[in-house]
């Protein structure tokens, strides 16, 4: 994958994110900073540390967005956690080293895919062979006893192959040319099921599970069953056994560790919902020591997973928050001091509503009229409409709890329910939205804000 430059970063994020500058420079100088870290000698690479990131900002103004679209652009194992799933160690919920676990597990099926890719070509020509195998059984080998001698020896006698050469021919132009996909062919499959054990464990859960695998796969031999399936499903099964049995696993797993060591990203989202002080009933889980866990992984620790051990000191965290009840500087000192950059995301103002309505590729009325498009009704909207829309999810996000971009949302749908209710039965092919239909379905909610609370 082309290796983009900072300007290359923006310039992508800007398709899906409006606004926003200084947190898409903030995010493309560190994906561009792992590149540089690569080509710096070996001696100096080790020591140069992630610089990461903190975006501060209210709910909905595309702090997830750009992390999601983020995934797409870097070529690096990337993982979106929520702070707020994990707990302290000894009490019931996830283990923080699991987001290391899950990162590798993804960095695993990425090097899998690559190195699948390699073996492409050679992995379809076998998969065919032996789906025309399946197709055409072999004749069987005639066999003959010589007389006279003293040791039986098999000798095979060799059949004219021309007539079986030429149909084998003729099937294999069929199954490319998509004649066969409705015939129907019986597979032997590996039985993936395992006998049902309950465990009980505080922590490490997936590793617990792995090992239970492992150990009832040495246990008992591997269950074939039959599956009886169309050809062209039965030709993607063939590929993927194919596939598995040419690729290297050692090799995949060396090249996992080291994606997930150099250049593993993981988004820490809600981390405002782990700050500020403990509280005062329930058991005593607090807040803080969810930060104690996760200090070691920023900081740089080593993680014991199922592919060996991985070392977290170059893993670059990107965290957000809303921090609206609490602040940064609530968090422990060492882990700020392991955050050094801080951006502030801000908040989405009338003219931006109209530019998410109008400008990303996948803005909700693109979304809108694509999805009634399929039932042959062209939706349109006037622009003064779109500047309404706008204008009302910017008052009512001002008299209620601003949930910024999200509160487009709740609009569009309030706006266009009765369309896409009757869309299937409407004889009419155009439906054209006006600033007096947005006015009309959405005045009444305005006015009443007790009602507005409930629907929006």
């Amino acid at each position: 994958m082309k290796v983009l430059t900072p300007r290359e970063i923006v310039s992508e994020l800007d398709k899906y994110i409006i606004g926003q500058d200084q947190a898409k420079r903030s995010v493309a100088i560190a994906l561009r900073n792992r590149w540089r870290r690569q080509q710096v000698p070996r001696d100096l690479r080790d020591e140069i540390a992630p610089k990461n990131i903190i975006m501060i900002g209210p709910t909905g103004v595309g702090k997830t967005e750009i992390a999601r679209r983020l995934a797409r652009l870097a070529d690096s194992p990337f993982l979106k956690v929520e702070a707020t799933k994990f707990t302290e160690v000894g009490y019931v919920g996830r283990d923080v080293e699991s987001i290391v676990r899950d990162l590798t597990e993804l960095a695993v099926n990425m090097a899998k895919k690559q190195e699948q890719e390699k073996v492409k070509s050679k992995a379809r020509e076998l998969a065919e062979e032996r789906l025309l195998d399946m197709l055409l059984p072999k004749r069987k080998e005639e066999v003959r006893e010589e007389e006279g001698e003293k040791e039986k020896i098999l000798e095979v006698v060799r059949v004219d192959n021309s007539e079986k050469s030429s149909t084998r021919e003729k099937l294999r132009r069929m199954l490319r040319d998509g004649k066969l996909d409705k015939r129907y062919v019986e597979l032997e499959v590996q039985d993936t099921q395992l006998p049902m054990v309950e465990i009980f464990s505080s922590g490490g859960m997936e590793e617990m599970e792995f090992n239970i695998k492992e150990v009832f796969g040495n246990l008992f031999p591997a269950k074939k069953k039959k599956r009886r399936v169309k050809v062209p499903e039965a030709l993607e099964i063939l590929f993927q056994e194919e596939s598995q049995r040419l690729i290297d696993m050692d090799k995949v797993i060396e090249q996992a560790v080291r994606m997930t060591e150099q250049n593993g990203i993981i988004f820490l989202d809600e981390l405002d919902k782990v700050a500020g002080s403990e509280s005062g009933y329930g058991p005593d889980v607090s807040r803080e020591g969810v930060q104690r866990d996760l200090l070691p992984i920023v900081e740089g620790s080593t993680v014991i997973t199922k592919y060996g051990m991985i070392k977290t000191d170059h893993i670059l965290f990107i965290a957000a928050g809303a921090f609206n009840v609490s602040k940064p500087s609530d968090l422990l000192p060492e882990l700020q001091g392991r955050f050094p950059i801080r951006v502030e995301l801000d908040s989405l103002s009338e003219e931006d509503f109209y530019r998410i309505l109008t400008e990303p590729r996948n803005a909700l009325i693109t979304q809108y009229k694509a999805l009634l498009e399929t039932e042959g009704i062209e939706l349109q909207f006037e622009d003064d409409a779109i500047r309404e829309i706008a204008y009302m999810a910017n008052r009512v996000n001002e008299q209620m709890e601003n949930i910024g971009a999200r509160r487009l949302a709740t609009i569009m749908e309030k706006l266009l329910d009765e369309i896409s209710f009757e869309a299937p039965d409407m004889e009419e092919n155009s439906v054209t939205i006006t600033r007096e239909t947005v006015s009309e379905k959405l005045a009444d909610i305005l006015e009443d804000e007790n009602l507005s609370r409930y629907i929006l």
